[in-house]
């Protein structure tokens, strides 16, 4: 559905997304994650076409997005960090205007303006002055005009800045409801909006991919916690001979009990009952073997421990 190769954009000397490729096939929620100015509104531009790559190429549905620009943003709908807004006009009007722009078929676009209202849950505020409106709900006229058309492909950027714990929980339901019939680019510098809704996460760190991979796999337990009365020196030896551990290293002690992280390289239910094993083959009491789950803060922070020092990851 989306293909982006070598993608490459450069301003003068400073270069803003340096070759970056990914496909994401029909039908995924991809949180797009960094810091401000990692690259990611950069990246949205590019996919849309609103912006030219310096290099590289991007391909929507098999078209080329700089060879067939207007029937590829024919199948995108874009929620940009500031929604592009008429206050002066109501919710329907404003939504009537961009169904024409967008090039609904006339005797469609009663029943297009509709439906997206219908989907965002604006009908109380279909006649309200859109100047009138919170920022909430002004959110949500973003999307309704995002997908006034139908699109294949939604692109929102920054889909919940700005709006409160209720008002953020509506954005992601509503963000589920609307990934049953396209597929969905979420960009966020918000890590518990990734978590909360997406299938995979694509982190990007000066401008290059750091990581892509399927938010389950990144959650994966690779390292567990062990407590036994042993010391550091004898855990380490024993265990860093078993198969599939990487590594051992202290956490904590309590109770006259010392605590560690091993950190593994296999499967985590395939290596476990080896660990387990030398430490009773040891003659050592196991008071505690369980894994560690990483969630997607402790990834970026790793991401970001590993990129200090160096100009990209």
């Amino acid at each position: 559905m989306i293909r982006a190769t070598n993608l490459t954009r450069k301003y003068g000397a400073f270069t803003a997304v340096d070759s970056i490729s990914f496909e994401i096939p029909r039908g995924q929620i991809v949180g797009l994650l960094g810091h401000n100015g990692a690259g990611k509104t950069t990246t949205l531009k590019m996919l849309t076409g609103y912006l030219e790559p310096t290099e590289g190429e991007v391909e929507i549905a098999g078209l080329s997005v700089l060879n067939d620009l207007l029937s590829v943003q024919g199948k995108i709908g874009y929620l940009s960090e500031q929604s592009p807004l008429y206050p002066e006009m109501t919710v329907w009007q404003y939504l009537y205007y961009v169904a024409e722009m967008r090039g609904v078929a006339a005797p469609r676009i009663g029943d297009a303006v509709r439906e997206a209202i219908r989907a965002t849950d604006l009908g109380k505020k279909a006649e309200d002055l859109i100047t009138t409106l919170s920022r909430g709900y002004q959110q949500r006229v973003g999307v309704a005009q995002a997908i006034i058309h139908k699109p294949e492909i939604l692109i929102l950027d920054e889909p919940t800045n700005g709006l409160d714990p209720t008002q953020i929980m509506a954005m992601r339901q509503l963000i589920q409801n609307l990934s049953r019939n396209a597929t969905v680019i979420l960009s966020t510098h918000i890590l518990q909006e990734v978590e909360a809704i997406c299938d995979r996460v694509i982190i990007i760190l000066n401008g290059r991919i750091a990581i892509d991979s399927s938010l389950g796999a990144l959650q994966q337990e690779n390292s567990l916690k062990i407590s036994l009365r042993e010391d550091l020196a004898s855990v380490k030896q024993t265990l860093e001979s078993v198969s599939g551990v990487h590594s051992v290293a202290p956490l904590s002690s309590s109770d006259s009990l010392n605590h560690f992280s091993v950190r593994i390289t296999g499967d985590y239910d395939a290596v476990a009952p080896h660990i387990a094993k030398a430490v009773v083959n040891k003659g050592w009491n196991l008071y505690r073997l369980e894994g560690e789950h990483r969630d997607l803060e402790s990834v970026f922070n790793e991401v970001n421990r590993v990129s200090k020092g160096v100009a990209h990851v």
